[in-house]
């Protein structure tokens, strides 16, 4: 193997997404990891594909056995093709294609202690009892992480051993706490309160914080961490300030992170005394017994020399009087448990453990990867120490509708995996599925590779549809792994269509371009849907989600759903009649793309939120905006002050600043830079403080900067000051690009000009930011003077608009909204935000990581199983909940639909109310009638949408006009709707 080449700087456009789950320095230790993995079936491909997703150094695959058929029900990287060949080297080279950044080799000996000292972890699975004592035994006494993976039907089991004295750098999950401090109190203990748009609930007792930027009490500034107390009204206990000075103003409480050790036992003693990852006492207890299950099959392996077969009732109740004759499980305190054995559940397990599933593949190894990467990263809390994962809800609550031994046998196809789980008429009904997939992002691409895996939609009608309208960025790659290099630019939906059928020729797939919202509803409307048996929706925003959701409510649909940020993830299913429809959070839709109030943006900014939307507006006004105008108007010299001018005078305000010409070099491109830095971190501020006094008070008898607004302090030019440098070198390099002049990225040049440079003289005070457009009239001569300007301005080639551009580190957008939104919070007082953290918000980056994504599309192809199964309780369905960072997990069943009433009547949101149509097409005044007779219904008001057909209240003649109408003819009277045939 060669040795692993670390000198290639990150590609952090590649990884942009998952930079905001782990950080930087977690993410060059990932790059530098080596990982051995051994196993190559299902469950293995999945771990593996993760890592190589995910950027791990080098990755070495271990798997000298043959492919057979039932691989390939849950092997993303065999075909038939592969059959009888190594799965580690048939695997090989499609694993590696994910990446090109990480080494994947294979090792095609055997497991020897030499090779095992090579690796920082050793991941096993689909691995017998005995090799997984031996080598969990060695790992453990010399320092090797060790992973046991492996997946029993519809069961699944992790256990992590990363050592007696593993230290985890950072346990938690995005930035360390920070937040706005309102005052500090003298005292023992002194009480710190927070600024009211601050959250004190996401402080805990006992976390470490530190403090900075206080005015009066700087003893506190740079202190040692200091412990804290959460008190009931939100309030800090920070411990004894009786001695230091009087608080004054301002200052920045920021969490302390510590590392924690993580203590594990070996595999033999882990074994006997499972420590087990559950949420309640039920769920250790059926984890304890899942415990026994697994050691019962590999005892069971063991005398037969082969699995269980599958719903063989003989071998099920061997394995069950294996477990029972197993020594009972031992506490942390040695002691026996004194714990039943479920035997139904054992019983349960041992019938369909035969076979192997994508979806049991897909999470376990998403879960798997993320401990892998706990191991090399020292990011998160790793597991403690074993995980049980079952999905036996997937089989029939009625027992005499299980699976025979017959239905499940082997049929010498793809399908061989499944089929010994399902039997034969299951995979027959899920062939002739039809679904729609909603987005083929990440989600959508690992949901597109379970469907194709699974067989679902291969026969007869069946099929998936996929539709998204975005295209291909170089992000992507990082967790579309459907996708390659060369796809960069191609639609989504047409790849990924593509790719599916390379995972399975007999896939029936095809793509729309097309989004899904209002405005497309010609295309996917009544003909589409009768069409689709369910849906799959993996969308990015809430908004978009509830637009599928009331489709689907509309059309009687099941709705599978996922979604993702960072570590955290869901999962939803929601069926016609059974469960409750989908409901975005209260206020999300309205809220997802609503504005700041501007004048808080402009003049009160309150959170760091606050001011990069205010830099991101400068951004517009200055370098976009601003050159659009003046190449409008170029030509229109003479009406500028009748025609477009109120809008375009604020904009040459600003762009000309300081100059009274078009700048001809650098320097008049710094000169304009520290002219407009001064207008806006001090004058204007200044200006803005004889408006508003620090100590005016309101009519009311309260004073005007008080909370949430904040007091503005005037900042004063220092060039040794990091920020104000950036904000210049940004600010003038983008002058430059719009004026088509060659910039400059020499700091330490940069920084001895300022230093000779006087501070310009501001000509004109008004308007005090470039966002403040049109607020504020010229005086003629300033007019005059704009119209000299834009005449010299003209001479020279077209301005050059600036679009934002968050994905390219050396243009300067993000360094000139860092900068900008850094001294706008110095102003305020606000905690301001670094590069990488604006670059997320302003750039509206959703923190994304591929084992997420994987689990979560699992969750929802176990819940596609249900629904295909044909008609469930809704006790059978599950809703999930998981965040990998913190080990947590919840599975719980669905609310049913909420039931309404009226009078006799009694309904839910997916009752109709059915009106034959009749022959001929019924009128209005019949619809009405028959509502009245057959319904007891009197109608005062008939809508479609949001459009009103028809009202009780409208005068009698009014009426009388429509009653004769067809309600097809009323419809498109009032909507302009035309009907398609038999509609």
């Amino acid at each position: 193997m060669d040795a692993l080449d670390t000198s290639k700087s990150l590609d952090e456009e590649l990884y942009s997404r998952q930079l905001y789950v782990l950080g930087l320095p977690a993410m060059e230790r990932l790059r530098e990891a080596k990982v051995l993995l051994s196993g190559l079936q299902g469950l293995g491909a999945e771990v593996a594909k993760n890592l190589v997703l995910m950027g791990v150094g080098s990755l070495t695959l271990h798997d000298p056995h043959p492919t057979c058929w039932s691989d390939l029900a849950a092997q993303c990287f065999l075909s038939e093709e592969d059959l009888a060949s190594s799965r580690a080297e048939a695997s090989q080279k499609r694993v590696a294609k994910l990446n090109s950044d990480v080494q994947v080799c294979v090792h095609t000996g055997n497991i020897t202690e030499d090779l095992l000292l090579k690796f920082q972890v050793v991941v096993l699975t689909s691995s017998n009892l005995e090799e997984q004592l031996k080598v969990g035994s060695f790992c453990h006494k010399h320092g090797v992480c060790f992973l046991v993976a492996d997946t029993q039907g519809l069961v699944g089991q992790l256990f992590c051993d990363f050592g007696a004295h593993f230290i985890v750098q950072d346990p938690a999950e995005g930035e360390p706490l920070t937040a706005a401090i309102l005052h500090v109190s003298q005292g023992s203990p002194g009480i710190l309160t927070l600024r009211k748009e601050a959250d004190a609930r996401h402080f805990r007792d006992g976390d470490l914080v530190t403090f900075s930027g206080i005015e009066g009490m700087v003893e506190l500034n740079g202190c040692a961490a200091r412990p804290i107390c959460v008190r009931e009204n939100g309030t800090l206990e920070i411990g004894d300030t009786t001695t230091f000075s009087c608080y004054l103003r301002g200052g920045t409480v920021t969490e302390v992170r510590r590392p924690k050790t993580v203590s594990h036992e070996p595999l033999d003693t882990a074994l006997s005394q499972p420590r087990v990852v559950a949420l309640s006492p039920q769920e250790v207890h059926r984890a304890h017994c899942l415990h026994q299950a697994f050691r019962a099959l590999h005892k069971f392996q063991h005398l037969r020399g082969r699995p269980p077969q599958p719903w063989d009732p003989a071998d099920a109740e061997m394995v069950v009087g294996l477990a029972q004759a197993l020594e009972p499980l031992r506490g942390t305190d040695r002691e026996p448990l004194q714990e039943p054995l479920d035997e139904a559940l054992i019983r349960t397990v041992a019938l369909s453990s035969a076979g192997g599933l994508s979806p049991m593949a897909t999470m376990l190894g998403a879960v798997a990867a993320q401990e892998v990467l706990k191991a090399v990263s020292r990011k998160f809390m790793p597991l403690d120490q074993w995980l049980y994962f079952d999905a036996l809800d997937c089989l029939p609550e009625d027992g005499k509708l299980l699976p025979c031994p017959e239905d499940c046998a082997p049929r010498g196809c793809r399908y061989d995996g499944q089929i010994a789980v399902f039997g034969a008429g299951f995979q027959e009904r899920l062939s002739h599925q039809h679904y729609l997939l909603v987005g083929a992002g990440a989600i959508g691409c690992e949901l597109l590779k379970g469907f194709a895996l699974v067989g679902l939609g291969t026969s007869g009608s069946g099929g998936v549809t996929v539709a998204d309208m975005d295209h291909i960025e170089r992000s992507n790659l990082s967790r579309q792994f459907l996708f390659e290099p060369q796809d960069i630019g191609r639609p989504k939906a047409e790849v990924a269509a593509e790719a599916a059928r390379r995972l399975n020729s007999d896939l029936q797939v095809t793509s729309f371009t097309s989004p899904m919202d209002p405005t497309t509803e010609h295309i996917y409307g009544d003909k589409f849907f009768s069409r689709v048996d369910g849906v799959a929706a993996a969308l990015d925003s809430f908004q978009a989600r509830h637009y599928v959701a009331t489709r689907c409510t509309h059309y009687l649909k099941p709705l599978l759903e996922a979604g993702t940020q960072g570590t955290h993830g869901s999962a939803s299913v929601f069926m016609p009649h059974v469960t409750e429809n989908y409901r975005a959070p209260a206020g999300v839709t309205e809220s997802e793309d609503a504005p700041y109030a501007i004048c808080t943006v402009r003049h009160f900014p309150s959170t760091v939120e606050h001011t990069l939307q205010w830099a991101r507006d400068e951004f517009e006004g200055l370098f976009r905006l601003s050159a659009e105008a003046i190449n409008r108007h170029q030509q229109a010299l003479t009406s500028l002050a009748d025609r477009g001018g109120p809008q375009l005078q604020p904009l040459l305000h600003v762009v000309l600043g300081v100059l009274r010409q078009r700048p001809q070099t650098w320097q008049d491109c710094v000169l304009w830079a520290l002219g407009h830095w001064q207008r806006c971190f001090h004058s204007g501020i200044m200006q803005l403080l004889r408006q508003h006094p620090p100590d005016k008070v309101l009519k009311d008898g309260t004073r005007f900067w008080s909370s949430p607004k904040q007091c503005p302090q005037p900042l004063e030019f220092d060039p040794s000051q990091d920020t104000h440098l950036l904000y210049v070198l940004a600010a003038a390099n983008l002058y430059a690009q719009m004026h088509r002049l060659p910039g400059s990225q020499d700091q330490r040049a940069l920084r001895e000009m300022l230093e000779s440079l006087p501070l310009p003289e501001l000509l004109h005070q008004d308007p005090i930011f470039s966002s403040d457009l049109a607020s504020t009239e010229l005086d003629p001569e300033q007019v005059q003077r704009q119209r000299a300007a834009l005449q010299d301005w003209s001479r020279g080639s077209p301005l050059e608009p600036l679009k934002f551009e968050k994905g390219d580190n050396s243009n300067f957008h993000v360094d000139f909204v860092t900068a900008a939104a850094s001294l706008r919070a110095q102003n305020y007082g606000i905690p301001p935000a670094n590069r990488t953290q604006s670059k997320r918000i302003v750039g509206q980056i959703i923190p994304a990581i591929a084992t997420t994504t994987a689990a979560v599309a699992g969750l929802v192809v176990l819940e596609l199983f249900k629904v295909v199964g044909g008609p469930q309780p809704r006790t059978a369905f599950r809703h999930s909940y998981l965040h990998l960072a913190e080990n947590y997990c919840s599975r719980y069943v669905p609310c049913a639909p909420a039931i309404q009433t009226f009078r006799h009547l009694t309904w839910t949101c997916w009752d109709r109310l059915k009106v034959p149509a009749g022959q001929p097409e019924r009128t209005l005044g019949s619809l009405l009638a028959h509502l009245q007779e057959q319904h007891g219904l009197r109608v005062t008001m008939l809508l479609q949408g949001p459009a009103l057909l028809y009202s009780a209240g409208w005068p009698p003649g009014e009426r009388a006009q429509l009653l004769p109408l067809r309600v097809t003819e009323l419809v498109q009277q009032v909507t302009g709707w035309i009907p398609e045939p038999g509609q």
